[in-house]
């Protein structure tokens, strides 16, 4: 298709005189053209119409290009759709054979199912094979079955392909089909896991009846009209499947136009057919029939079991299908077949009707014989259900006066068709009547009966929602008339009361007497509202039921409005005011609350331990911080200790119940040194703090030894290993000499301190030390330096740096640069006389704490030591 330009010129406007002038101010040039018809202006309109056509086209040339690609997307993306849809089969497939595997493991192991997987994942990984491949030859292991004989003679067998593939797509097709139950799931599997591998594009699984002739219970790759169309085979009729019943074996045609022999898909497929019967205990009870495109691929011995075992596949599913057994067409009933090929095309929901064949009275009974696949109960019923069952057992309301039963029973007498385009349609939802209105029509075949309905939108979903908010909230409903003292209950009142389905129905004024004594006055206000005042009321009670068992209940009801209501009656009117007129019937509901009534125990119970649980951390908390405190004060002003400042900072978590176990020490030893250290104990709270006292006074004990730094980690890495429960920390130790101004220091996992010379800022060497309490014994690396006069020392903890968003070097990277501006602030302070040298190191933290980066919520502990 040609493009069209998304801008036409534009020029052709500005020539046409007739397309921009208002026809109120008429130009000096239409004039002289008015009065020629032959001249210019007589065939200016003509161009113009042409041009504006052209235009049209174009345009609409651009739209179909758009509509184009816009299903070719829609194409693309149903196809991607249906490719995750077929993978995400694939895959629930395979995880019931792992499951299947970890049931082996389990049971071999003696083991728990969660190590039973952990045990197959590492046994795959260690033979290098997928966890799908070693779970399905531990099935197959474990089996004796058609699948595991399989799997065995192609180990036996050199001459054929690795069993995994064969195995896997085996073991994955019988867990699908295992897993859905349904005929029709089992077809889809058996195709996509194990023939289409094979070349297969299509399966049917037929059922065999008694009377010869096949339903078709479940298929794949046909056509859904095609799949509808052969639904039933008569008996008599001579299909491939037939033809492997009759012959009890296998049965193969190259193709199936050569085999002259009609079957389901005979006009789309028209490759090779294979017949396999399938059977439980010498009884075949169905066929397996697949089709491929082609010609019959050559059947290998190994491809015959494969057949075989999915023909046992398909006999596991067949003996579990409630799909409808047709009956048998006598020649008395030789127009059912007709009816219902008639019924099954039909859009609305049918049902064919048989007076039952021992009922020789009049009115006869009547049996649901067939549905038809539109067909929809309103009251929410699967049609498995009401298939075989007498219509008023099915719909009991329908013996009402005028209702279905007297219109079925009239078309049958007298041959006359039945119509309304509004007719009153009840069931019963699990004891509680239902009513709908619907178009009905009814007419008689022979010996059956069809009657067509077509509901009000939404009836059946209405049922069906009811029925299952009934299920999951533990209600049921009840109706009584205190007229007559008829009492209804549906099936779950009478399991809230404990009390058998046969058991007579307890009415409302005997609720006190079946309730708990605390319980009495509130059930009598709710009487009293209900039957006195007559207006809804609700309450909660605990029924004691005749078990022995005490179940909370809420119970609610309103009264209706209808003197002369029967039981099943129309619910009349809510009845707010006027208590003088008449009180026929009640309905309400009961639900079991005992779930909610114990939840909420718990939550109170649960409450109360939350907050007895606040009050005890929080009472931790306190005393940790008093500890912290006692040990190391917050702040702490100028210590000299020989020729050396010290200055101290320390800045606690924001969060109070994050008490940390930051410690710092400053120490003038026996033999003339100065103990420097600080440390960092992993944890919050009371344990945090009474660690890090612990390893504070150790350290204190051992720097009277006069060891060297490297040496008083290494014992405080055994003392914290051995005398601490489950203790680690960091830490940087140093020893100050003041004759040399020599310091030598070792750091434990810690972040190294900060020299501040010469308005430079630098990180002292990393040196190599494992955190203390990691391992038992540890070696640590010494370095050393010599101080220099007016020298700055920081050691921190890594609450000062610590951020989520950076690296450990890019941290101190951002320190030192923070060091110095401090640093140089100080020193143009110092040059004008105001500050001392110690109220400049005091700066100095104050400058390091308020502008530090760290985002964490951890404390802080910082120390500076200055030469004089």
């Amino acid at each position: 298709m040609p493009r069209v330009p998304s801008h036409p010129p534009r020029q052709s406007r500005a020539q046409e005189p007739t397309a921009v002038h208002h026809p109120q101010e008429p130009r000096a040039t239409d004039r002289p053209a008015a009065a020629s018809p032959t001249g210019p202006a007589a065939d200016t309109p003509r161009v113009g119409a042409q041009r504006r056509a052209a235009e049209a086209q174009a345009a609409a040339r651009a739209r179909a290009e758009g509509e184009s690609a816009a299903v070719d997307r829609l194409a693309t993306t149903v196809e991607r759709l249906r490719l995750e849809l077929e993978r995400a089969q694939a895959q629930a497939a395979g995880r019931g054979v792992v499951e299947m595997g970890v049931g082996v493991l389990v049971e071999r192991l003696r083991c728990g199912p969660t190590e039973a997987a952990g045990q197959l994942e590492s046994l795959a990984e260690q033979a290098g094979v997928t966890v799908l491949a070693l779970a399905a030859d531990l099935v197959n292991q474990a089996a004796a079955d058609e699948i595991s004989a399989l799997a065995r003679e192609f180990v036996a067998d050199a001459s054929v392909p690795p069993t995994e593939a064969v195995a896997v797509r085996l073991r994955s097709a019988e867990a699908d089909v295992l897993a859905s139950g349904d005929a029709a799931a089992a077809a889809r599997s058996m195709l996509e896991h194990a023939l289409r591998p094979l070349g297969a594009v299509a399966v049917a699984i037929w059922a065999a009846h008694p009377d010869l002739s096949l339903s078709l219970a479940g298929s794949a790759g046909f056509p859904e009209e095609e799949a509808r169309r052969w639904r039933h085979v008569p008996p008599g009729v001579p299909t491939p499947a037939r033809r492997a019943l009759d012959e009890r074996a296998a049965v193969g045609y190259p193709t199936l136009a050569g085999a002259s022999l009609p079957s389901i898909g005979q006009h789309e497929i028209h490759g090779g057919r294979l017949a396999v019967p399938a059977g439980v205990g010498g009884r075949l009870i169905g066929v397996l029939e697949i089709c491929w495109p082609d010609a019959l691929p050559e059947r290998s011995q190994p491809l015959k079991r494969q057949f075989e075992a999915l023909a046992e596949l398909a006999a596991t599913t067949l003996e579990s299908w409630s799909g409808q057994e047709p009956a048998a067409c006598d020649p008395a009933d030789a127009q059912f077949g007709e009816l219902r090929q008639l019924t099954d095309g039909l859009l609305d929901p049918c049902m064919i009707l048989r007076a039952a064949p021992d009922s020789d009275e009049f009115p006869p009974r009547f049996v649901i014989r067939h549905l038809n696949p539109a067909f929809v109960d309103f009251a929410g019923r699967p049609t498995g259900v009401l298939t075989g069952a007498r219509l008023l057992e099915a719909y009991p309301l329908a013996a009402e006066p005028g209702g279905l039963a007297d219109k079925v029973e009239h078309v049958f007498a007298t041959g006359e068709p039945f119509r309304a385009q509004d007719m009153r349609l009840a069931a019963l939802v699990d004891g509680v009547p239902l009513t709908t209105r619907a178009q009905v029509s009814i007419s008689r075949h022979g010996s059956h009966l069809a009657v067509v309905w077509r509901l009000d939108d939404g009836t059946p979903r209405v049922a069906r929602l009811l029925q299952h908010a009934q299920r999951l909230g533990r209600i049921g409903g009840f109706e009584e008339n205190l007229r007559t003292r008829q009492i209804a209950w549906n099936e779950t009142v009478f399991e809230l009361h404990g009390l058998p389905p046969t058991a007579a129905p307890l009415a409302l004024d005997q609720l006190p007497d079946h309730a708990h004594p605390d319980d009495r006055h509130a059930i009598d206000r709710f009487l009293r509202t209900l039957l006195h005042h007559q207006r809804p009321a609700s309450t909660a009670f605990r029924l004691q039921r005749p078990d022995g068992v005490t179940r909370h209940i809420r119970v609610v009801a309103e009264p209706v409005r209808d003197p002369g209501s029967g039981l099943g009656n129309d619910p009349g009117s809510r009845l707010d005011s006027d208590p003088g007129s008449g009180l026929g019937t009640v309905r309400g509901a009961y639900q079991d609350i005992s779930a909610q009534h114990w939840t909420e125990v718990a939550l109170a119970a649960t409450r109360d331990q939350l907050a007895q649980s606040e009050q005890q951390a929080a009472e931790r908390s306190r005393l940790a911080l008093q500890l912290q405190h006692a040990i190391m004060p917050p702040t702490r002003g100028p210590l000299d200790l020989h020729d050396l400042s010290v200055a101290v900072r320390y800045r606690p978590a924001e969060k109070d119940h994050l008490v940390g176990g930051d410690w710092y020490d400053t120490l003038a030893l026996p033999s003339g040194d100065v103990l420097l250290c600080v440390g960092d104990v992993s944890g919050h709270g009371i344990e945090a703090a009474t660690g890090m006292v612990a390893l504070r006074n150790a350290l204190r004990g051992l720097a009277a030894t006069g060891a060297g730094p490297a040496q008083l980690l290494s014992w405080l890495n055994s003392v914290t290993h051995h005398l601490t429960d489950n203790v680690t920390a960091t830490a940087v130790c140093g020893l100050y000499e003041p004759a040399t101004r020599r310091l030598r220091w070792a750091r434990a996992g810690h972040p190294p301190p900060v020299l501040l010379r010469g308005g430079r800022a630098d990180i002292l060497p990393q040196l190599g030390g494992i955190l203390l309490g990691a391992i038992g014994h540890a070696d640590y690396e010494q370095g050393e330096l010599v101080l220099e006069a007016d020298d700055t020392l920081v050691m921190y903890t890594d609450g000062l740096i610590e951020r989520r968003d950076e690296s450990l070097q890019a941290s101190l990277t951002s320190l030192t640069a923070l060091a110095e501006e401090s640093r140089t602030g100080s020193t143009t302070g110092s040059d004008t006389g105001s500050t001392t040298g110690s109220a400049n190191l005091e700066e100095l933290l104050d400058h390091l704490l308020r502008y530090s980066n760290a985002d964490t919520d951890d404390d802080t502990c910082l120390v500076g030591v200055m030469v004089r």
